[in-house]
């Protein structure tokens, strides 16, 4: 059987099913950077302070990194299809709360709503996807075309905030959510069947509780840190109280008979291996866009919506690396696929930071863009099939949360310590240059951090991963039975 996921009208609609899901994924991840460049106008509109306008932004990080274990545990035990859309439900109707938005309070809450309804229906939308292509080709070309989807909309994001807040009006970012969410919704439920796990446990409260609030503390102190600083008490204080949340997670695990995370599923190398790298290879990732996007407005002189465009050849480098990514691993494997992506990727980020205040766009940024897309794309879905492999149809939905918390964690925490390095390096330097030569400075050095960080991440899989094949550890197919409704 190829995919016991799909309904009995054939295997051919899993091509459509993947488009429906990929196109979730567009507006999940679009939404993650579309209200960037709408701020000043949201600003405005509403009447918000400075400090409230921040959470406008963090209001959604938070909800969407401190609920993604939770919701992924539960698409495993209710069902991965319901979850989904349930998710999608409320993301779109958080979109519309949104859009018509009068006060500051509305807008916020909303941003909230979003983010939990990203948190259920991304983990549970890579879940079916997971289990909808079982073997190794298919899945690797699956994720490759998932992968490629999530790097246009994080592109896409920022050109599409600024057309839509310059041509009609702010209120449009959200507004656009709602005819892929109607499509989503309308058509799902008759293309796959539901999907949960066969072996019926109990959702672990305590342990859902306590993994919730660190990460919750966790992203709440790395956003503060990038907006506050390090020494302030809003920045260690939840980083300090996340870590002992932690080690209360890990006690209270460790004792119950059915652990939200249990500990024989952290114990496959190739996962744990993949999810380490992911943390790592994410901190310079997002760090490296946040850099960028600041140089090409403060010291290039670009505005908002050229820095989108600018930003765009990063994407096509980025297709043509996933591209190659589904066909490279199955050749070669997950180690010398993700040694030589991370090199590439590191190459990158060194001729990034070699950039002089004299140079073009042409000459000085986008050669070394499109080398680092190039090893992003080539790295991306090769790092999800890592953090995956292995999982069934009794933990496909913990293992996609998983991934997503990992990568949300390790770029919030790019984004605070290489921005502050960068702006410490920049401030150190400006008594004896100018502004333009002190930020760009700065910013050399922060991406010299993030190709230091890529380095680390190929030490990491050429040390621990093992010669492990795709699929060495993937499950038996009579593991990928599902419960039908």
């Amino acid at each position: 059987m190829t995919s016991a996921l799909l309904t009995d009208r054939g295997a051919n609609r899993r091509g459509l099913v993947l488009v429906v899901l990929c196109f979730v994924q567009f507006m999940l991840i679009l939404d993650d950077n579309v209200v960037s460049i709408a701020l000043p106008s949201i600003r405005d509109d509403l009447g918000f302070t400075s400090a409230g306008l921040a959470w406008v932004v963090n209001a959604y990080f938070l909800a969407f990194g401190g609920l993604l274990l939770l919701f992924g545990r539960m698409a495993d035990l209710l069902g991965r299809r319901r979850i989904f859309l349930i998710g999608v439900t409320l993301f779109s109707g958080a979109s519309l709360l949104c859009g018509l938005a009068q006060e500051p309070w509305q807008l916020i809450l909303g941003r909230l709503v979003q983010g939990a309804g990203s948190a259920m229906a991304g983990p549970a939308a890579l879940s079916l996807i997971t289990l909808l292509y079982p073997s190794d080709q298919e899945r690797a070309k699956a994720l490759g075309v998932w992968g490629g989807i999530a790097g246009l909309g994080s592109t896409f994001g920022l050109v599409i905030s600024g057309a839509l807040t310059g041509l009609a009006s702010w209120r449009w970012i959200f507004f656009i959510n709602l005819p892929v969410a109607v499509v989503a919704l309308a058509l799902l439920p008759r293309l796959i069947d539901e999907s949960r796990a066969t072996k019926r446990t109990r959702l672990d409260v305590p342990g859902a509780v306590l993994g919730t609030l660190v990460v919750v503390s966790l992203v709440y102190g790395l956003l503060q840190a990038g907006d506050q600083g390090w020494h302030h008490v809003t920045s260690y204080g939840p980083l300090i109280l996340a870590v002992a949340l932690a080690a209360a997670f890990v006690a209270v695990e460790s004792r119950t008979t059915d652990p939200l995370v249990p500990l024989e599923f952290l114990s496959v190398r190739t996962r744990a291996v993949g999810n380490a790298a992911t943390l790592i290879f994410s901190a310079a990732l997002f760090a490296m866009a946040f850099l960028l996007m600041i140089h090409l407005q403060t010291v290039v002189g670009y505005g908002p919506l050229k820095a989108g465009f600018a930003y765009m050849p990063f994407c096509a480098g980025l297709l043509v690396g996933m591209w190659g990514a589904s066909r490279t691993v199955i050749k070669f494997g997950f180690r010398p696929s993700l040694m030589v992506s991370f090199l590439i990727t590191a190459a990158g980020f060194v001729m990034m930071s070699g950039i002089e205040v004299s140079d073009s766009y042409v000459t000085g940024i986008l050669p070394g863009m499109l080398l680092t897309s190039l090893g992003c794309g080539l790295s991306l879905p090769v790092l999800s099939m890592a953090a995956v492999s292995g999982t069934t149809g009794e933990n496909a939905g913990l293992g996609s949360a998983l991934f997503s918390s990992v990568q949300q964690i390790g770029g919030a925490s790019g984004v605070a310590v290489l921005v502050m390095l960068a702006t410490r390096r920049t401030d150190s330097v400006s008594d004896s240059k100018n502004s333009v030569l002190a930020a760009t400075e700065g910013y050399s050095f922060g991406m010299l951090i993030a190709a230091g960080l890529v380095v680390v991440c190929g030490v990491i899989v050429a040390t621990l991963l093992g010669k492990v094949s795709v699929g060495a550890e993937a499950p038996q197919p009579k593991e990928h039975e599902t419960a039908r409704q």
